[in-house]
């Protein structure tokens, strides 16, 4: 086994790991299945035999250093991040190889910048953290928008989900997500992070089609808060996500993604509509596909591939659109996902009423 193609998969046997160690090998590279549940391990190994697997333990630095012995890179799949993230990142930095996370959690991502990034410097190592839906799929949009653009007015982010049958795991990281932040939502306005405890805006916004205009809840904190503010200078990103989506998460009794093809993918949709304005001016990004958990593999896998490509810019800590050739990376995940970008159609107004564009919020609550 080359060291070269070989990665180290840390919670293999979760719901977006699965989808990782398929893609990997997919793609040519030979995963190592990684996780602190031996019979869960055994299990997935059953689904992909041949591969090697190394029980491993947040807890025990020893048993990282052996689950990541000869890889090139680790893709750390096990939530809650905010247990995760510390330990994986000092295993991968006493490997000195690259780490790449699926975290979604707000606090966790923020952590991962504030403390690993001259280390990883130092090290001459590549950590990204939020290479997935939430945080990195955002963050490149904005940033191939955003262009040559030195710096915008604001970052409009909206997310428009058919259905969101949250996994176990986004259940429990979302909690601990909320305990850290005491219930309160976490929001990139005026050059900075502020918590907010009054309710959330509500409003309307224009998604292309076939999706089109759709009740929205405003301010709906995801990793792209800390990612995006990284490296775009911009003093305001607002948020947005369907308010049909917002329920379903939310729902005491809702259930799980249920697999419907081959890839194991649920029949979930989605549209990533990302504006960025400069004074009048406005640029659109925009990408859609299916099962927002399914999709992070190729986005985690595709990283990797380019890191180990020395396709990056630079070492350290860093968001995917500062790290990576944003359009690029958007256009190589073709098979996956569909990607426009241009200028916003006139028509409309955009939140806030500052200009022409995609959007018309109001401050009246969705009906239902």
């Amino acid at each position: 086994m080359e060291s070269a193609q070989t990665v180290a998969v840390f919670g293999a046997y979760g719901h977006t790991g699965r989808f990782v160690v398929a893609e990997l090998l997919e793609r040519g590279l030979t995963p190592v299945l990684s996780g602190r549940d031996t019979d869960r391990l055994r299990s997935l190994g059953a689904s992909f035999p041949g591969l090697e697997m190394r029980v491993a333990s947040v807890d025990d630095a020893d048993s990282l250093d052996r689950a990541l012995a000869g890889a090139a890179a680790v893709i750390n799949c096990a939530g809650p991040f905010a247990a995760t993230t510390g330990p994986v990142i000092e295993a991968a930095l006493r490997a000195r190889i690259a780490y790449v996370d699926v975290a979604a959690e707000v606090e966790a991502v923020a952590d991962t910048f504030a403390h690993f990034d001259e280390r990883a410097r130092d090290a001459g190592t590549v950590v990204v953290p939020a290479m997935a839906f939430y945080g990195g799929l955002g963050d490149l949009l904005a940033t191939a928008a955003m262009g040559a653009w030195s710096q915008a007015d604001e970052v409009f982010l909206a997310y428009a989900l058919s259905s969101w049958h949250p996994t176990a795991g986004t259940r429990k990281a979302t909690q601990v997500s909320r305990r850290r932040r005491d219930n309160q939502r976490l929001v990139f306005a005026d050059g900075r992070m502020e918590l907010r405890t009054d309710q959330a805006p509500t409003g309307r916004w224009s998604f292309p089609a076939p999706v089109g205009e759709r009740a929205v809840l405003g301010e709906f904190t995801t990793a792209d808060s800390v990612t995006v503010p990284r490296h775009l200078n911009t003093p305001t990103l607002q948020t947005y996500m369907t308010v049909e989506a917002v329920r379903d998460v939310l729902a005491p009794d809702a259930t799980p993604p249920v697999p419907v093809d081959e890839r194991g993918r649920s029949a979930q949709t989605f549209l990533v509509d990302v504006v960025v304005r400069s004074g009048a001016e406005q640029r659109r990004a925009v990408a859609g596909g299916q099962d927002i958990y399914a999709i992070s593999a190729p986005l985690a896998v595709e990283a990797v591939i380019r890191i180990l490509d020395g396709q990056v810019k630079g070492a350290g800590v860093a968001p995917a659109g500062e790290i990576f050739d944003a359009p690029d990376f958007l256009r190589s995940l073709s098979p996956h996902l569909s990607f426009e970008l241009g200028e916003v159609e006139s028509g409309g107004v955009v939140p806030g009423g500052a200009a022409p564009g995609p959007a018309s919020p109001t401050t009246r609550p969705p009906a239902g």
